[in-house]
């Protein structure tokens, strides 16, 4: 709509989106069909959106997730399905009766709700068979849900579920900001179904050029002042929406806008007063009850239906009607689904409740808080908001701990932290009231990913006097079980955790649980002695069996110990988990417990058994609403997933779960770990060494112990690859001190036969000998296979070294196989190669074995190993045997050659021509020509080019 000084409230064409949206109505054309579109508040999700939906045949459903995450399980989901109106009909299947009082717009063209099944998965599994049954008899469906970043979890395993299930029409559009996603948006190891057309849309600021094209839109007119498109990107950072009221509050101005003045003019404007100047205008145009529609709507916070607008803004029902007209056509409210009515965009709402002075916004508040508190369900989120801005201290404080409840009752742990600790922080608490509200910020906060300012907060508690005894060492206990996450913080939660244990006493429930967490093996450098002193501890309170939940929760702690220290009578103990809880509490220890195990067995080279305990671990925790130990489990998977292979997008996915967990110490160092392997596998050193230099590798006291360990044998194994054998040395030895203040020697596994080659080549072999020895007689009768391949590997490495050649290659050939059985397709290739390189040696040929070990490290990606096994045929004259021809078979063409391919995601990292050489074992004059024919290839017209290139 224009203006009368000739400016548009928005761009009236599309901007700087051609390209997304030819993939998004691509991809949303070949149903089944899931679009993930990606951008920061403003970016233009919603305007791409709303093109896209401009004479689209197929019927949209549309759903909205709101900015207080209020905990209303499948809100969105729930929404978008009341539109389907008469599109269902008779001959549904039965199973969508389990939404009948869930959509009451279309209740009575539902079957009868089923019985209830007593079982909270199984119902909510049956809600999942709902939708998507639905959804499949509606046939032909666009499902847009917008702002999930705002989802509850449900909602989104609800998308996730459907998705890898999609019913066979149905595309889905989903919107969300990652500034604001507090976890992964549909889980980090997501993958759509096979079949499903898949995009992923990242919207990015307009470049000068699109602020450009949008102001002279906008304007209607070019812009003849030079430089005024790049000082108003500059001063918008080229967000279209900050764009748009940039231009719009400079209405008044519109003439000099298009004038050489209009640089000046920018210069002396910053945007959020430009923001909040046309609010005031906006607003100012229109007429007084449209004005206090507005401003209740700012108040409500969330799009509201005209009925609650009216209250709030203390109208008639013949009064609303009209004032919402003037603010619908004036384009300061907007019309959504299901007859609601609020802002376009959050920093609107905002600006407009910045103009309300302060006895109006609290009796606005006051009004709207009466109103909910009446509303089914119950907005607990809502009216503790409302309540504290009106003023009434007593119902915020009221309603602030039933959101709270409420949120740690559906899952929604973080918002239950956050809304725990604005309470407990209160100076006007009793006993009784700070005594309950530590415990329930403690326990949730244990349960969460948040965990920094928390573990602050409980500090601060522990300090309050009027804090009951009794409830002080629940407090310290449970800092302590943060604290220990946390970097820098395990020797201090350790401590805690102990003086909790005196506090609350060792022969009590939490006595025994703080206990069994004191005797877990993996944190720090503490003596494995001093861990055997609290496990016996713990287990006599397992022994004793007083209370079937309190011996689960110890028995989640005490299996996994176990199972880490290589103790082979803990077989028959694991028979003792039940197969499912029936409380809360214990299905929660239950997931613990086979986490724990999957971990434990992984640690070990159990790998088998590995995935067999965390992946059902993993479902159980994500199914059971427990964010911290999907975090725990999916970095654990990660660090499965290199060992048995799966390499496979694998650094993507460390990569994305490393945004979500930094701050969680033993997630973020296991990814890592994780991270630093695949590098120096690839070649990559700096990116190895600066993943490895984040698993806590320089501060043991403060790390977990088999995550140092491996780091330390990754970052042997990349100095070896360089020659720097006095700098492999020095790692070797840090690692093997770490082992010698721990006792725990099979956590050396990985780094034994690195170790012992460091030294040979510093010339130390009876120190290598000596090592070899100490190393197998502290695992021997361990349930350990992974250090007994060591012991193999070391057999073979040490006879190499001693001129035993052949007899050497034998016990590598072995070690190979036992990787191999394990299965740690990695290692094995190593031993093999080795195996080769003594064969070699020794004067015999070994192209098969060379060929055999190249083509498993290309299959996992390994390309400096790979590279080096050619060097070594290469060296000796050799030549490995072709691949049967196929019949028609042509050239790679214009596609990247595996070699190119090696080549160009060098370049994407920065390397320079003598760098890649160096990592795949190549002269510069053959990089050089490797170059050249990718450059040529991509068509590109420089390596800088590359920079955005899929690594």
């Amino acid at each position: 709509m224009a203006r009368d000084n000739g400016l548009r409230t928005s761009s009236p064409v599309l901007v700087g989106r051609h390209r997304e949206l030819g993939i998004l109505a691509e991809a949303v054309a070949r149903p089944p069909a899931l679009v993930l579109v990606e951008g920061e508040a403003g970016i233009g999700k919603t305007r791409l959106l709303r093109e896209l939906l401009t004479g689209i045949g197929t019927p949209v459903l549309l759903g909205h997730c709101q900015p207080l995450r209020e905990p209303f399980p499948y809100g969105p989901v729930l929404e978008a399905l009341g539109g389907l109106g008469n599109r269902v009909g008779p001959g549904l299947n039965p199973v969508t009766g389990a939404l009948r009082s869930l959509l009451p717009e279309i209740a009575h063209r539902l079957p009868a709700q089923p019985e209830p099944l007593g079982d909270p998965a199984g119902e909510r599994h049956r809600l999942f068979r709902a939708v998507r049954e639905l959804l499949v008899a509606a046939g032909p469906a666009l499902l847009v849900v917008e702002d999930l970043h705002w989802g509850d979890d449900g909602s989104r395993d609800l998308l996730r579920f459907l998705v890898a299930s999609p019913p066979p029409e149905l595309a889905l559009v989903v919107t969300y900001r990652r500034e604001d996603l507090g976890g992964a948006l549909l889980g980090s190891a997501f993958r759509p179904a096979h079949g499903v057309s898949a995009a992923m849309l990242r919207l990015a600021p307009l470049d000068v050029a699109g602020v450009h094209e949008m102001s002279r839109a906008i304007l209607g007119t070019p812009l003849p002042a030079a430089g005024f498109a790049a000082r108003l990107h500059e001063r918008t950072a080229g967000i279209p929406f900050v764009v748009e009221e940039a231009l719009h509050a400079l209405r008044d101005h519109a003439g000099e806008v298009r004038t050489a003045t209009a640089r000046r003019l920018l210069d002396h404007l910053r945007v959020p007063v430009l923001l909040r100047e046309a609010t005031t205008e906006r607003l100012a145009a229109l007429d007084p009850l449209a004005a206090r529609i507005v401003r209740a709507a700012a108040v409500l916070g969330v799009p509201a239906e005209e009925d609650l607008l009216a209250t709030v803004a203390g109208m008639t029902a013949g009064e609303v009607g009209a004032a919402l007209v003037q603010a619908l056509a004036g384009v300061v409210l907007h019309e959504l689904p299901g007859r609601r009515y609020g802002f376009r965009h959050s920093l609107a709402q905002e600006a407009v409740y910045d103009t309300i002075p302060g006895p109006d916004r609290r009796q606005l508040h006051a009004r709207a808080a009466a109103e909910l508190a009446a509303a089914e369900p119950t907005p607990w989120v809502q009216l503790a908001r409302h309540s504290r801005e009106a003023g009434d201290l007593a119902g915020w404080r009221r309603h602030c701990e039933a959101a709270a409840d409420h949120a740690a009752a559906v899952g929604e742990a973080g918002l239950a932290t956050d809304l725990y600790q604005q309470l407990v922080e209160l100076p006007q608490l009793s006993t009784p009231d700070i005594d309950r509200l530590a415990g329930k910020l403690g326990a949730n906060a244990v349960r969460g990913v948040e965990q920094l300012d928390v573990s602050a907060v409980l500090r601060r508690v522990l300090d309050d006097p009027r804090l009951s005894p009794a409830a002080r060492g629940a407090t310290r206990m449970n800092l302590g079980f943060l604290l220990v996450r946390q970097a820098g913080g395990l020797e201090e939660g350790r401590r805690d955790i102990a003086m909790a244990i005196e506090e609350v006493g060792a022969q009590s429930p939490l006595g025994a649980k703080a206990m069994s967490v004191l005797a877990q093996p993996f944190r720090g450098t503490v003596a494995l002695r001093e861990n055997l002193r609290w496990m016996a501890r713990a287990q006599k309170a397992i022994e004793a069996d007083l209370d079937p939940e309190l011996t689960l929760n110890l028995l989640a702690n005490q299996l996994g110990s176990r199972v880490h220290l290589g103790d082979a009578g803990v077989r028959p103990d694991l028979d003792r988990l039940p197969r499912q809880a029936p409380t809360e509490a214990g299905r929660q220890h239950l997931t613990r417990a086979y986490c724990n195990l999957g971990d434990a067995f992984a640690t070990t080279g159990h790998y088998r058994q590995a995935r067999a305990w965390l992946d059902p671990g993993l479902q159980m925790a994500i199914e059971g609403g427990m964010p911290f130990i999907v975090s725990v489990a999916r970095a654990t998977a990660a660090r499965l997933d290199f060992s048995t292979g799966c390499w496979d997008g694998l650094a993507d996915r460390c990569a994305r779960q490393l945004e979500d967990y930094r701050d969680l110490r033993p997630v973020a160092t296991e990814l890592s770990l994780v991270l630093g392997q695949l590098a120096v596998a690839r070649g990559e050193w700096p990116e190895a060494e600066a993943h490895l230099g984040a698993t806590g590798l320089d501060t043991p006291d403060d790390a977990f112990t088999p995550v140092i360990m491996v780091a330390a044998a990754a970052y042997t194994r990349m100095q070896l690859s360089r020659a720097e054998h006095e700098a492999a040395l020095a790692h070797a030895e840090q690692g093997l001190a770490i082992v010698r203040r721990t006792g725990i020697w099979l956590w050396a596994a990985e780094l034994l036969p690195l170790a012992l080659v460091a030294r040979m080549h510093a010339g130390q072999l009876p120190s290598a000998a000596e090592l070899l020895t100490t190393f197998t007689a502290e695992t021997t009768g361990k349930d350990a296979p992974l250090a007994a391949a060591a012991v193999l590997a070391g057999q073979g490495l040490l006879l190499g070294a001693r001129g035993r050649l052949l007899a050497g290659a034998e016990a590598l050939t072995a070690a190979a196989t036992a990787y191999a059985a394990l299965p740690h397709p990695y290692l094995a290739a190593q031993a093999r190669q080795e195996a080769a390189r003594l064969r070699l040696t020794a004067g015999e040929t070994a192209v098969d074995e060379l060929t055999e070990a190249a083509a498993a490290f290309d299959l996992l990606g390994a390309t400096r190993d790979a590279a080096s096994c050619r060097r070594h045929l290469r060296e000796h004259g050799l030549t490995a045997p072709a691949a049967p021809a196929r019949r028609g078979r042509r050239g790679y063409g214009p596609e990247l050659s595996p070699r190119e391919r090696d080549v160009a995601r060098l370049l994407t990292h920065g390397r320079t021509n003598r760098e890649i050489a160096e990592v795949l074992f190549l002269s510069p004059r053959t990089v050089e020509q490797h170059v050249a024919k990718v450059l040529r290839k991509l068509g590109l017209a420089s390596r800088s080019d590359l920079v955005d290139l899929p690594s």
